[in-house]
């Protein structure tokens, strides 16, 4: 399928890695097809990636996986919750989080409450609001970055 998007123009993504999101995602319940895309100049690995919308060439979110900014993310999620996913199994579920991004870097925060969660097995995806009340809607990404790089300046 070739997409048109907002940020990398053309891209060519195949079928098989178009995502089903059954009920949308907060705020969004009418948009059903995503992609997960990066930057190719930042290369694959990058940490942040982009859940671009198949239907709107305009709508894409970044995120990134949860242990890029943490060592430890556990949502509890009732298993109702997985049902429309198809009930992914640990090994097929890639959990991401949604970025609040600003011009300043400091203040870039990612929404630990509503993880984007997504069955690798269906290719079905969705949004879903855990149960933890410590997770933040705002938890400041900058913050976590630079916590992380002085605990390895200190181990180097």
């Amino acid at each position: 399928m070739v997409a048109q998007t907002r940020f990398f123009g053309e891209v060519t993504i195949d079928d098989d890695k178009i995502l089903d999101f059954p009920n949308g995602i907060i705020g969004f319940e009418d948009k059903h097809k995503f992609a997960i895309i990066y930057d190719l100049e930042k290369g694959e690995d990058s940490a942040i990636r982009w859940l671009q919308c198949m239907e709107d060439p305009y709508m894409a979110f970044p995120v990134l996986e949860p242990f890029a900014v943490m060592d430890e993310y556990n949502p509890m999620i009732e298993d109702s919750l997985l049902e429309p996913l198809g009930n992914p199994s640990d090994d097929d579920m890639i959990v991401l989080l949604t970025l609040i991004t600003s011009s300043d870097v400091t203040k870039v925060t990612a929404n630990l409450k509503a993880p984007i969660i997504i069955n690798l097995a269906t290719c079905k995806g969705g949004q879903i609001i855990v149960e933890n009340p410590d997770y933040d809607s705002k938890f400041n990404v900058y913050d976590a970055v630079q916590k992380r790089l002085s605990i390895f300046s200190f181990l180097s």
